[in-house]
């Protein structure tokens, strides 16, 4: 019983101190802690690092909530700084205390909360602007681009404002270009200001000149400017052996377009077109387009696109000669007296939808690049043979060589895509007014092959009108007639001469190896190579001669007579003017060469380039004079730029990859008065083509390109 009374008093107990401290009675056990009343410190916005230079001042923030009243206390590399507030100021930082880490400790009544740490970074002493290299004046054509730039230095951020005649122009950059310059700014003042936080510097005044376009003369209408072919301009008087160096002369510019340029590049100056007169540069791609470019200002003035309605360029045949496609190979021909502004000609072969191939020749006004009334008219003819007729079939011929216009003619010779038969060697005539076709001529018309390739080189013309070209391996009959001529009418391998009396073409006289037959099996064949027509020669008693050059694969250099050829003997080639077996080229031939002031250039294959001079109507060995360097496959057609016969310099192009334009001095090869690859930083360096002959022009040299053309000239 006591028991129970003892449980029941304990119970009394302990709920009345229960009950007491539920109602906050005083007497709390020691220790215990009521709930915290308000909400404790979140920081919303953190400090952020400060760069500042020695002895400015560096702020730091901190944005917080939380119940009021809260505390800041900021923290310099670990030790307490500052005053109770939002933010830390050092009025004027040191270097001492680059790198110090900041943060800041927010508290209240209900807890705290504590910063991100930030950096404090302090540089040297500002310093103020100087100007290291100050702009140059700069000389341009009118439409080129000009860029004057400046070099500063100080203390970051350095901004830059540029003034033309005292009002600001360009943008905050250490250079400022005017994109297409006027006449009308000719003597324009240029200068720069460089400002930052301490001070600003002023740079020199410099001049821009804008030089009109020269009115010019020259023209380079055909593939090796003159139907002789002998790759000189003669009116060149930017160009001279003083400035033509990597230090005033370079790359200059990049003509673009859609595809490989394999043709020569054509001139024309001072031609109304786009509402003004221009200097033009032609350009046609193997993606049948043709162009025309300002020569000063490189800009497109017209592109059109030849081709035909679901047409495209045609496939490389399953030959690499010409690949991946082949449109327009071969150079072009200018007529500027044709029609009402002048007509460009041009082959362009295509395939269709259906699988066909096309070969077309066109013929565009020079000014807008639109077909003219008749253009363009479809490549196809048969010539008799002695069993029937044989064909032309599009699809096994490309045109490589040049076309030639005489007396109102355009005339187009054909070769083959490598040496993948059956094919012929076909010349076709065409009217230039109507382009009717006017003559056919097959000159292995019983046999096989003879295709005209030429290196790209065109057929030559007399002023008697007779054509040359040289035929590669291909039938010859061995059999003559009685007038010297192969019975069957098959010229395979051979230096050919066409008359063209009545608009017909015929075979008038021609030469060929004793060891034609050879040769020709073993694809050792003139017809790598082009030929060259030389001007009127006299020897040392006072005879004048008509001669002519060409060489192929076997490296001999042949020097026909035009007006008594020497046909073929089957024992030796003592009938032919002068042949160059030794003490001669280097190698092959797969060129042609060029002429200047009695001298004969060849570039042969692994060889170095050559100049042969003349005397008593002959050339002379050994070269008189040869390069350094030695031009690799497919060796260097020469090209030749002077003022008359003075400042002669030889232009050739080394296909090695990459491509290097070389400049000689005409005088003497020895002398290389630049290359392209001279230049630092690859200045000059471009892509090059198979076939490239580079075209020389109101000083600048164009280059074609596998998607351009390259120019070169005097560096701004």
């Amino acid at each position: 019983m006591r028991n129970l009374r003892n449980f029941t008093l304990c119970a009394l107990l302990t709920a009345m101190c229960v009950s007491l401290f539920a109602c906050g009675s005083a007497g709390a056990p020691p220790g215990f802690k009521p709930n915290p009343t308000g909400t404790a410190p979140t920081i919303t916005h953190q400090p952020a690092s400060q760069s500042v230079t020695a002895g400015q001042s560096a702020t730091f923030s901190v944005m917080a909530t939380g119940t009021a009243p809260l505390a800041y206390q900021w923290y310099l590399n670990g030790a307490a700084a500052g005053t109770d507030s939002s933010s830390f100021t050092i009025a004027a930082a040191t270097t001492g205390q680059t790198g110090a880490k900041i943060y800041v400790l927010v508290t209240n009544a209900a807890g705290s909360a504590t910063s991100a740490t930030v950096t404090l970074s302090v540089t040297a002493t500002a310093t103020a602007p100087s100007i290291t290299q100050q702009p140059a004046s700069v000389t341009v054509t009118a439409g080129q681009s000009a860029t004057f730039t400046v070099t500063a230095t100080g203390t970051a951020p350095l901004t830059y404002q540029w003034f033309m005649n005292g009002s600001p122009v360009g943008t905050n950059s250490n250079s400022y270009t005017i994109s297409q310059t006027t006449v009308a700014q000719t003597g324009a003042q240029i200068y720069v200001t460089v400002t930052n936080v301490v001070n600003t510097a002023t740079s020199r005044t410099v001049t821009l000149t804008v030089n009109a376009v020269q009115a010019s003369s020259v023209n380079v209408l055909t593939y090796h400017n003159d139907v002789a072919r002998t790759g000189q301009n003669l009116s060149e008087s930017t160009l001279t052996t003083v400035n033509v160096n990597s230090t005033n002369f370079g790359l200059v510019g990049n003509l673009s377009v859609d595809a490989g340029v394999d043709a020569e590049p054509l001139y024309v100056s001072n031609l109304t077109l786009a509402g003004g007169v221009h200097n033009v540069v032609y350009v046609v791609t193997e993606n049948d387009s043709v162009y025309a470019f300002d020569a000063d200002t490189f800009a497109q003035l017209w592109h059109v696109s030849v081709l035909g309605a679901n047409e495209m360029a045609s496939d490389n045949r399953g030959c690499g000669q010409v690949s991946p496609i082949i449109g327009i190979t071969s150079t072009p021909v200018i007529d500027l007296s044709a029609g009402t502004h002048g007509k460009i000609f041009m082959v362009a072969m295509s395939l269709d939808n259906n699988g066909n191939y096309h070969q077309r020749l066109h013929a565009l006004d020079l000014t807008t690049g639109g077909e003219i009334t008749g253009s363009p008219v479809t490549v196809q003819a048969t010539f008799s043979t002695t069993s029937g007729t044989t064909t032309f079939d599009p699809k096994q011929y490309k045109e490589r060589a040049a076309l030639l216009l005489l007396n109102g003619v355009i005339y187009t010779t054909w070769a083959s895509h490598c040496d993948d038969g059956p094919y012929q060697g076909w010349i076709m005539g065409y009217n230039e007014t109507t382009l009717a076709q006017t003559s056919v001529l097959d000159v292995t018309p019983n046999g096989g092959d003879g295709a005209i390739w030429m290196a790209g080189d065109g057929p030559a013309a007399d002023s008697s009108g007779n054509i040359y070209f040289l035929d590669a391996n291909g039938t010859f009959d061995d059999t003559l007639n009685g007038n010297g001529f192969p019975e069957h009418g098959d010229y395979g391998n051979a230096f050919i001469k066409i008359s063209t009396v009545g608009n017909s073409l015929s075979v008038a006289d021609y030469f060929t190896m004793f060891n034609t037959d050879s040769e020709s099996n073993a694809d050792e064949d003139l017809g790598s190579g082009g030929e060259m027509l030389l001007p009127d020669l006299q020897d040392a008693q006072a005879n004048t001669w008509h001669l002519a050059v060409g060489a192929g694969k076997d490296g001999h250099i042949y020097v026909v007579n035009r007006d008594l050829m020497g046909k073929f003997n089957t024992n030796n080639d003592s009938a032919i003017y002068q042949e160059i077996d030794s003490n001669g080229l280097g190698g092959g031939v797969w060129s042609m060469p060029a002429y200047f002031n009695n001298k004969v250039y060849y570039g042969a294959v692994g060889d170095h380039l050559r100049a042969f001079s003349i005397s008593n109507a002959k050339l002379n060995t050994p070269a008189s004079s040869l390069s350094a360097a030695s031009f690799g496959y497919p060796g260097a057609t020469p090209s030749i730029s002077a003022n008359g016969t003075s400042n002669g310099i030889v232009w050739a192009l080394e296909n090695n990859g990459g491509g290097v334009l070389h400049a000689y001095d005409a005088t003497n090869l020895a002398t290389e008065l630049y290359n392209s690859n001279q230049a630092a930083n690859k200045r000059d360096n471009f892509a090059d083509n198979k076939f490239i002959t580079p075209m020389i022009a109101d000083g600048k040299v164009y280059v074609g390109t596998p998607n351009g053309v390259a120019v070169f000239g005097l560096l701004p």
